[in-house]
C-alpha cells in the first residue's frame, strides 16, 4: 500500500501538447472521488499546453461502463488519448471482484485492440478513506497520475510513428 504521495511530478515540456486531443470518461459512483480525480487530470493536460476546447468530458453511471464508453471512444479514432476515471469501493460482496477484473480487462482490451492509448484510472479501495487519499489527500491524486500518462502516451506513440523501419533499443 502507498505511503507517500507519488503525484508529484516535473512538467513535461511536450512541444505539441497543444494539438493532442484527449478524451475523458468518467464514473458518476462515487462521484465525490471520480470528480476530484477529473478535476486533477484536467488541470494537468491545461498546464501543459492541451486547450480546453480538445478535451473532451463523458459521463456513465459506474465504473462497469467505462469500458464500453472507452472503447467507443476509440473506435471513434478522434482522440489521441482516452482516459477511464473511476472508483470502486470493497464492499461485503463479491461484486467489487467482479467489476475491478472487467473494468480493467476492458481498458486493457481497448490498448490491444484499437490504436489509442487508453488509460486507467480506476481506484480499487478497500475503504472511502483509501479512495479519498488517492483523489487529492494524503497520498495524492491518481488523475495527475493519468494524465501524465495519457500525454506520456501520446507522446510515444508520434514519435514511433515518425520513425521509419528499425525502432531502436534504449538502454
Amino acid at each position: 500500500m502507498a505511503t507517500v504521495n507519488l503525484s508529484d511530478y516535473k512538467p513535461l515540456q511536450i512541444d505539441d501538447a497543444g494539438s493532442f486531443r484527449i478524451g475523458i470518461v468518467v464514473s458518476e459512483w462515487n462521484d465525490f472521488v471520480t470528480h476530484n480525480l477529473r478535476d486533477a487530470a484536467l488541470q494537468i493536460l491545461q498546464q501543459e499546453g492541451v486547450p480546453a476546447q480538445n478535451i473532451n468530458v463523458f459521463k456513465v453511471p459506474g465504473a462497469f461502463e467505462l469500458s464500453y464508453a472507452s472503447m467507443q471512444l476509440c473506435k471513434e479514432n478522434t482522440f489521441d488519448a482516452v482516459i477511464s476515471i473511476g472508483c470502486v469501493i470493497r464492499g461485503e460482496t463479491p461484486h467489487f471482484d467482479f467489476v475491478c477484473s472487467a473494468v480493467a480487462q476492458g481498458i486493457k482490451d481497448c490498448n490491444i485492440l484499437t490504436d489509442v492509448p487508453t488509460i486507467f484510472c480506476v481506484l480499487t479501495d478497500d475503504t472511502k478513506e483509501q479512495s479519498v487519499a488517492r483523489s487529492g489527500g494524503d497520498l495524492g491524486n491518481k488523475g495527475v497520475e493519468a494524465a501524465v500518462t495519457a500525454l506520456q502516451m501520446i507522446d510515444f506513440k508520434r514519435k514511433l510513428s515518425g520513425k521509419s523501419g528499425h525502432i531502436g533499443f534504449v538502454s
